[in-house]
């Protein structure tokens, strides 16, 4: 058994506890990863919605529109956030703003996944 005199230095002698790393090292993986995730998902996303946004906003009457219902139809009338469109010779429908996808004979504003639900 070893005494308290000569464990002493044997205690002082041990190599000293590694530092922790800083908060800064212990941060910086999960700020890089949450950087990724806003340039992959949240920018294209953002892009996308000022995209329809626009179209929406620039609709005219005369318009040939298709609505995300697969309505085929030209405006007539455009409301505060509604639109008529005539689908046939004295047949109108008025719609929400945010159904029509996109321009006839165009690719859709809107993917069909999202214009359907």
């Amino acid at each position: 058994m070893l005494n308290l005199i000569t464990a002493a230095p044997l205690l002082a002698m041990q190599a000293p506890a590694a530092a922790a790393p800083s908060i800064l090292v212990q941060i910086f993986p999960f700020a890089v990863m949450l950087l990724i995730f806003y340039v992959i998902l949240v920018l294209p996303a953002r892009r996308k919605q000022k995209k329809v946004a626009e179209f929406q906003a620039s609709l005219k009457v005369g318009d040939k529109v298709i609505t995300s219902g697969g309505i085929y139809g030209t405006v007539s009338r455009l409301g505060e956030g509604t639109v008529q469109i005539q689908i046939a010779d004295k047949v109108k429908i008025e719609i929400s703003r945010a159904a029509i996808s996109g321009y006839q004979g165009q690719t859709p504003v809107m993917p069909e996944s999202e214009g359907a639900a």
